[in-house]
C-alpha cells in the first residue's frame, strides 16, 4: 500500500507464495495477478501460473495493518517530494532488467541448434563466458 516506485517504502499489507511453478528460461513462467477491491474496502490478491492452472490467493480486511487517512495523505506527499529519486531508481532497475534480458538472450541465441556451424567455438565460449560474468556482477551488485 503506498505511493512510491520500490516495495520497500510502501506498507506491507500481506503476502503469499505461489508454489509449483515448474523450471523453465527466465520471462517464460506467465503468471496472472487480480486485484479486486470490494465495496467494504476488502482487498483480494489472487495470482495463477497459465501453465500449470495452480493459484494462490491473499484476503487483505480493512483491519490488517492498513494505513490511517493521515498515514496516506503523508505517503502522498512523500511520492511527490521523491519523485525524481524513484524515477531515476526505476531507470537504474530498467537498465538492469535489460542487460539481464540481453545475457540471456544472448547465452540463449549461441546455444541455439540453428547457430551451429556459424559461429566458431572459441567465439561461442568467449560470449558464453561474458554473459556468465555479467549475470555474475548483476547477482553480486544487486543495489547497483
Amino acid at each position: 500500500e503506498g505511493e512510491r516506485a520500490m516495495t520497500r517504502d510502501n506498507n506491507l499489507l500481506g503476502r503469499f507464495d505461489l508454489r509449483g511453478i515448474p523450471p523453465a528460461p527466465r520471462g517464460v513462467p506467465q503468471i496472472d495477478v487480480t486485484f479486486d477491491i470490494d465495496a467494504n474496502g476488502i482487498l483480494n490478491v489472487t495470482a495463477m501460473d497459465k501453465s500449470t492452472g495452480k493459484a494462490n490467493k491473499i484476503t487483505i480486511t480493512n483491519d490488517k495493518g492498513r494505513l490511517s487517512k493521515e498515514e496516506i495523505e503523508h505517503m502522498v506527499l512523500d511520492a511527490e517530494k521523491y519523485k525524481a529519486e524513484d524515477e531515476v531508481q526505476r531507470e537504474k532497475i530498467a537498465a538492469k532488467n535489460a542487460l539481464e534480458s540481453y545475457a540471456f538472450n544472448m547465452k540463449s541465441a549461441v546455444s541455439d541448434k540453428g547457430l551451429q556451424g556459424k559461429i566458431n567455438e572459441s567465439d561461442k565460449k568467449k560470449i558464453l563466458s561474458k554473459c556468465s560474468e555479467v549475470l555474475s556482477w548483476l547477482e553480486a551488485n544487486q543495489l547497483a
